[in-house]
């Protein structure tokens, strides 16, 4: 875009949301108390087979109209046709930022190119063709045995993605074959993997896009050393036990890993976006050829949605303006991401690096300092765990934390008392959104404590502590079920939430500076360590 770029508190409608929230908003007792059922009918979006229900949000229509006029002002939806055309806007390293085509290599006339389309096809061939192998035995060890065992060693985006969604999908996961990740340099957390397994069922996928990631090395190293322990010594024994996932092929085969062990992507993919390459090998793995392009579908339709629909109905936009509202008008720094499906237990942590890695920025795209909040700290896991613990100071702490709330609508589990399993996991949900929404005033605590049989001096000695404020904004996003298709989908969805947000506060959200400034004092450190005495 050739236009001088504005700052976000410079543009008309970041004014009329500044003025908006200094009135006096209803309060959500009253919001939600509309008898027409507009609200609810409004503040319901339908995307690629999820559901987004937003009614618990302190917004107005005149807040809802001003958020949309931001967007516009700030050309979110334009900056998204770039980004699916291939500029480079990742202008900070020279780069596109093409995941989408990770999984929209089948669209006719894709508007990143033919070429790219092309190339990632075979690559997603090549990779799903080896995931087959593994996945029915074919694929063997050096000594003949069938792999049993996967050990994903990678970092970040090498690990978060693929360790969501394993464990996420982990009922598609065939019985004899166990996915495991190890992520941390900690000697311990690679042994108490190795310890329990035999090197002969065992398959390594050593994942690291530029292939010096020094945690992913050390493991590497470890990882070798236990295999020609136990025998396997040389590389081409060991090539049959491991894999390299590598935008940087040259550096992987200068370390042993057989070409056609190892699978590429591209630089124009972000690693906490590269769960749709070939670092979802292990995803690809458990739940087959076939599951992986239902998720590669799942993402797709997402993207689609987010490329046609109008801007009140887009779900990716909605819940980014949503969370700008929450951020920077009503003075939320934090966002709870509150699971209520046990096999979502690591979506808060990937969502975390996601959204924190991409838009934990100070910096204008035009250089400037910020002068606004940008991403919020993003945190949370299980809601039914979170209940019995920091669910208290969201109630009656003096923090205001929105939360987006994630529920299943069915249940696959083949225990007999499954479905009463999920009964009660989904009456929780649906309890606490609303009573962090509703609170409880004095006169309903008043008349509760009374109808309990307490005397007065006792209700008004409690009531002050037996009292919620409530007007906790949160929303709830229902999957229709834990499918490949809906987990693409709702990892699409975060993507494009964060790219939004992005755009407003006019942040560069696909590189990562401060994480290379650790990297590089690492190596000054390692080079020198002399010159870093304290």
């Amino acid at each position: 875009m050739n236009t001088p770029f504005i700052p976000p508190q410079e543009r008309a409608a970041w004014t009329k949301l500044q003025a908006l929230a200094q009135s006096k908003l209803p309060h959500l007792r009253e919001l939600l108390a509309d008898p027409s059922g507009a609200r609810a009918s409004n503040l319901q979006l339908n995307a690629a087979g999820l559901r987004l229900d937003a009614a618990r949000q302190q917004v107005t229509p005149e807040v809802l109209q001003a958020l949309l006029e931001l967007a516009a002002e700030s050309g979110v939806l334009e900056q998204a046709q770039a980004q699916r055309q291939g500029v480079a806007i990742n202008a900070t390293e020279h780069r596109a930022v093409l995941h989408m085509a990770l999984r929209g290599a089948d669209m006719p006339d894709p508007p990143w190119g033919a070429a790219i389309s092309d190339a990632v096809r075979q690559e997603l061939d090549r990779f799903l063709d080896a995931a087959e192998r593994i996945r029915d035995g074919r694929w063997r060890g050096h000594r003949g045995e069938r792999i049993t065992d996967i050990v994903n060693i990678g970092i970040g985006g090498s690990d978060l993605g693929g360790r969501m969604t394993v464990q996420a999908l982990d009922a598609h996961v065939p019985a004899g074959l166990d996915i495991h990740f190890v992520s941390n340099p900690d000697a311990w957390a690679l042994h108490k993997k190795l310890r329990r397994l035999s090197p002969d069922h065992t398959l390594f996928i050593v994942q690291s896009k530029t292939f010096t990631t020094q945690e992913t090395m050390t493991l590497a190293a470890s990882v070798k050393r236990w295999l020609a322990d136990h025998g396997l010594q040389t590389p081409e024994q060991q090539s049959a036990h491991l894999v390299a996932v590598t935008a940087a092929p040259a550096l992987s085969a200068a370390q042993g890993y057989a070409p056609e062990n190892t699978f590429g992507f591209w630089d124009w993919v972000g690693g906490r976006y590269s769960v749709w390459s070939a670092i979802g090998l292990p995803l690809a793995i458990g739940i087959g050829a076939a599951g992986f392009r239902d998720f590669l579908a799942g993402g797709h339709a997402m993207d689609r949605h987010f490329w046609e629909a109008a801007p009140e109905q887009n779900m990716p936009l909605m819940l980014a303006l949503l969370g700008i509202w929450n951020r920077n008008f009503l003075d939320c720094p934090t966002q709870l991401i509150a699971a209520y499906a046990s096999r979502l237990l690591h979506f808060a942590r990937f969502a975390q690096q996601l959204d924190m890695e991409s838009n934990g920025k100070s910096t204008h795209v035009d250089g400037s300092a910020v002068e606004v909040g940008t991403g919020p700290i993003v945190w949370g896991g299980l809601g039914i765990e979170g209940q019995h613990a920091y669910f208290q100071l969201l109630h009656q702490g003096q923090h205001r934390v929105p939360v987006d709330f994630i529920g299943v609508e069915s249940e696959d589990c083949p225990l007999p008392l499954a479905a009463e399993h999920h009964r009660v996991a989904l009456l929780n949900l649906q309890a606490q959104a609303q009573a962090l929404a509703l609170g409880r005033d004095e006169a309903a605590t008043a008349a509760e404590l009374r109808a309990s049989g307490l005397p007065e001096q006792r209700i008004a000695e409690l009531l002050p502590h037996r009292t919620f404020r409530g007007n906790v904004p949160n929303s709830t996003l229902w999957l229709p079920e834990i499918s490949p298709r809906a987990i693409g989908a709702m990892v699409a969805l975060y993507e494009h939430k964060v790219f939004c947000q992005a755009a407003i506060w006019g942040i560069h959200a696909f590189d990562q500076w401060g994480v290379e400034l650790g990297k590089t004092m690492a190596r000054q450190m390692e080079a020198d360590p002399a010159s870093f005495r304290p």
